[in-house]
């Protein structure tokens, strides 16, 4: 059950609330931090601020210790934190939840990609897409995530199934969850007329060009072409790249470089780069620098490749597998979290929670101390990533999409689990019961 109720009512306040300096639209004025959490070296830069709503947007934000009318409706937010709903840039909900029919036993990224091509071979026509994909859609809604990109498996035939399933779904969930896509094939697959072709599928669903990027002798060329096709269309592009412990991958880079080269004005995000986690200083602040240069954004997946990374038998990983995103961070450039998979083979868990993604992203890359910052990542950061205006923020006429938990401080946010947040969109509570997995029963025989 959720720990607030709120009013029917269409003007209501939010009162004794807190919200991280960060995510407020007008975070850069003087707002008294919390003082309790000012303390030590392990600060939180917490506001205590009272919300307006009305008529589905915030009015006024003001410090907490201002007083409401008695007239209106009034929410005791017992000095919870309240934040924006989550953007969630970088998922699989074609591939979700099909683990209990199509495990991955030994865990491996290799034997993933097998049991997920398996799958995909006998079981991915439009029902069976489109049921799962309305699971993971639902999940998403009820933790408060309200825009979401999905990377569609577009081999062939399998495009033109998937992308109708996606352009069904994203009618039905209009005014539920802001949907895009970006094709998933590998760069190679963009050489010749099945390229153009994909291309074209993409443009007509108003979509993102993306793919999967491997070290082989012809990347440089591969790469070329989808910047010229995405050029010819006026498409955003979306990469997986550097997907390994390899040291040698350097996909990242040679996408950076095309993107300089091609005088590159849309909307790049990479994914993944985890091979910049064993390089050299010297490689990877390279690597960085040409990021930085190119505009290009990162979206890290901690979880799916925490998961995947550096697997052997019988032996405990050395390795994490995520990317360095403070030394990317630092150097300016943008990065976000993500889902990625969510119980299928290549992540065996997960519920599209994009305060799992948060929490779970802190512990394995450390990102505390300090800690503000980081709540961007999975808020406003992805949306300006996916070209979203005021989404991802709280501030006076942006839309009342709001998650409100019981925790009053980050640290008690990333100690339980707030299965008991209230979910506000435009303005109105909403019900944050989960889909029950029986659901999904038929689909698994």
């Amino acid at each position: 059950m959720p720990f607030l109720q709120i009013p029917a009512e269409s003007h209501y306040w939010l009162s004794n609330a807190r919200v991280p300096l960060t995510l407020l639209t007008n975070g850069s004025f003087n707002w008294p931090l919390v003082e309790q959490f000012q303390r030590g070296q392990y600060r939180e830069s917490l506001v205590a601020v009272d919300i307006e709503v009305r008529d589905g947007t915030v009015g006024r934000v003001q410090p907490a210790i201002a007083g409401q009318s008695v007239e209106v409706p009034t929410v005791d937010a017992q000095s919870g934190l309240i934040w924006p709903c989550f953007v969630d840039m970088h998922t699989h909900l074609d591939k979700g939840h099909i683990w209990s029919r199509s495990p991955n036993p030994d865990g491996t990224f290799e034997g993933a990609l097998k049991n997920v091509q398996q799958d995909r071979a006998q079981r991915w026509q439009a029902e069976d897409i489109y049921r799962r994909m309305a699971f993971g859609l639902k999940c998403s809604y009820a933790h408060g995530t309200q825009a979401v990109r999905t990377h569609l498996d577009a081999l062939d035939g399998q495009g033109e199934i998937s992308f109708e399933v996606f352009r069904q779904l994203r009618k039905e969930w209009k005014n539920k969850i802001f949907l895009q896509a970006a094709c998933l094939v590998s760069l190679g697959y963009f050489i010749g007329q099945k390229g153009e072709k994909l291309a074209d599928l993409v443009a007509d669903s108003s979509g993102v060009l993306g793919g999967v990027a491997y070290m082989n002798p012809n990347v440089v060329q591969q790469i070329d072409r989808i910047f010229e096709l995405a050029k010819e269309r006026g498409l955003d592009l979306d990469f997986h790249t550097d997907e390994s412990l390899d040291a040698s991958d350097i996909t990242l880079r040679y996408v950076a470089e095309a993107a300089i080269r091609h005088q590159f004005t849309g909307q790049i995000t990479c994914g993944h780069c985890c091979s910049l986690s064993v390089q050299s200083e010297s490689e990877a602040h390279q690597t960085i620098a040409a990021v930085k240069q190119a505009s290009v954004a990162i979206v890290s997946l901690p979880m799916c490749n925490l998961y995947l990374q550096d697997r052997q038998p019988e032996r405990t990983p050395r390795y994490r597998g995520v990317t360095i995103l403070r030394e990317l961070k630092a150097a300016g450039v943008k990065c976000a979290l993500a889902s990625d998979n969510c119980r299928d083979p290549f992540f065996a868990y997960g519920d599209h929670d994009g305060l799992e993604v948060f929490t779970q992203s802190v512990r394995i890359a450390q990102l505390d101390h300090p800690i503000d910052d980081w709540a961007q990542s999975v808020t406003s950061v992805p949306a300006e990533m996916m070209g979203l205006r005021d989404v991802g923020k709280i501030g006076e006429g942006v839309t009342a999409d709001l998650v409100v938990f019981k925790a009053r401080s980050f640290n008690e946010l990333l100690a339980r689990g707030q299965s008991d947040r209230t979910v506000i969109r435009q303005g109105k509570q909403i019900d944050t019961t989960l889909p029950d997995y029986a659901e999904l029963d038929d689909l698994m025989r």
